[in-house]
């Protein structure tokens, strides 16, 4: 069994909350201007973690890359403490170990090689790893990769993580056993998340509020509070109820 990481050995700044307000992005495309989104807002508290769902194309990658200030705004705001972005594919490099892939943000932040894997290490143990931190990523599964990248996210020192769609790859049996070890991860190391998903039911289980997108220009339709207590479960009535909710907000009919 995946054991939680203990609050140590490094401060990272604990968490803290994000704004986004009336945001609109635009594209140069060669079919003219194409806007990604227009008026989109989310608020998300500290601590809080928040899933964004809507259709494919609707802006929620773009919206990632926004918080994490890969790309800036048209009009409209965005407040935010430095944000790591974990995206859909791990994009573990293939030639490094799980131990040295997961101390690479580390290492791009300048760390010397030596004293970032002794930094990872421990965390490596923590998220059940240690008796693959000399294991390359074609040898781990989809659920080490994703642990592996997500410590990496972790290590990267920031408050606020961005995950998109880190588990879209994964086996329905592998799925749920990733939900509940990020829930217990995150009951360790507290962020404030931003959690782009296609799936309804992993958005209720795992967030504290769901954001509804409408189809591009993405913007929000709808803000769902989910004060549910953990750990929760697909087939839960009241998980169910408000699984309905956020499709009814996506148009699909039940």
């Amino acid at each position: 069994m995946v054991q939680a990481p203990v609050k140590e050995p490094f401060d990272l700044h604990g968490a803290v909350g994000l704004s986004v307000e009336n945001v609109t992005r635009r594209f140069q495309t060669r079919r003219g201007v194409l806007a990604a989104l227009e008026g989109m807002s989310l608020h998300a508290r500290a601590g809080e973690m928040v899933a964004v769902v809507g259709p494919s194309g609707c802006g929620k990658s773009t919206l990632l890359e926004l918080i994490c200030g890969l790309q800036r705004p048209d009009c409209g705001r965005v407040d935010s403490e430095p944000a790591a972005l974990m995206p859909q594919r791990d994009l573990l490099l293939p030639w490094l170990s799980a131990l040295d892939n997961a101390s690479l943000a580390l290492r791009v932040a300048g760390t010397p090689r030596r004293q970032a894997r002794a930094q990872a290490a421990p965390w490596l143990e923590r998220f059940g790893l240690g008796d693959f931190r000399d294991t390359r990523p074609a040898h781990l599964s989809g659920g080490m990769r994703q642990r592996v990248s997500l410590l990496r996210s972790l290590l990267a020192g920031k408050p606020v993580l961005a995950l998109d769609e880190p588990f879209a790859a994964l086996d329905a049996i592998t799925r749920h056993e990733m939900h509940g070890w990020l829930a217990r991860v995150l009951a360790a190391e507290p962020r404030t998340v931003v959690l782009v998903t296609h799936d309804v039911e992993e958005a209720i289980v795992l967030a504290d509020q769901v954001v509804v997108m409408s189809p591009r220009p993405g913007r929000a339709v709808a803000a769902i509070d989910v004060t549910l207590p953990r750990p929760r479960h697909a087939t839960d009535p009241s998980v169910v109820e408000l699984r309905d909710r956020a499709l009814s907000a996506l148009g699909v009919e039940r």
